[in-house]
């Protein structure tokens, strides 16, 4: 009997490369909305910071305050920029799961014909070994009987 080979084989190889690739690519989007939520969060700890080191000025002036207001307003801007992004990052994040789902399930689909294929060719090469060990045990009963009998 030949040894199990799958026609399929490279064809599955490629499919857990397009898995590879795809999960790859899902971690670089999480990696892209945990980098908008940190830019949030430094935008947010630096607003604060700001205003708090203005707030301790002892002479504090209206140019300064003013020059305060103008930051609130950049940093209100930014984290609306930012949260923009966010979405976006968070939509295509959502479409790299599913690319990933999508590659899982057809790399999971061929693995199982070829589980099913081993299957086959496992029992069809069982078959094979009984009927020569049935025949190497009826040709050495031939034998014997032939012996016995001569």
């Amino acid at each position: 009997m030949n040894a199990f080979r799958f026609p399929l084989e490279k064809v599955l190889d490629w499919r857990r490369g397009e898995l590879e690739l795809a999960e790859l690519k899902l971690r670089q989007l999480a990696a892209a909305v945990a980098a908008v939520d940190q830019a949030r969060a430094d935008m947010e700890a630096a607003g604060i910071r700001e205003e708090a080191r203005v707030r301790a000025w002892s002479p504090l002036r209206g140019s300064d305050l003013a020059a305060l207001g103008g930051f609130r307003l950049f940093v209100r801007k930014r984290n609306a920029e930012l949260a923009a992004q966010r979405v976006e990052c968070v939509e295509r994040l959502a479409a790299g799961r599913g690319a990933v789902l999508e590659a899982r399930r057809r790399l999971r689909l061929l693995e199982r014909l070829k589980e099913r294929r081993w299957e086959a060719w496992r029992l069809a090469r069982d078959k094979e070994l009984e009927e020569v060990a049935s025949e190497s045990y009826l040709a050495r009963w031939a034998v014997r009987e032939n012996g016995a009998a001569g």
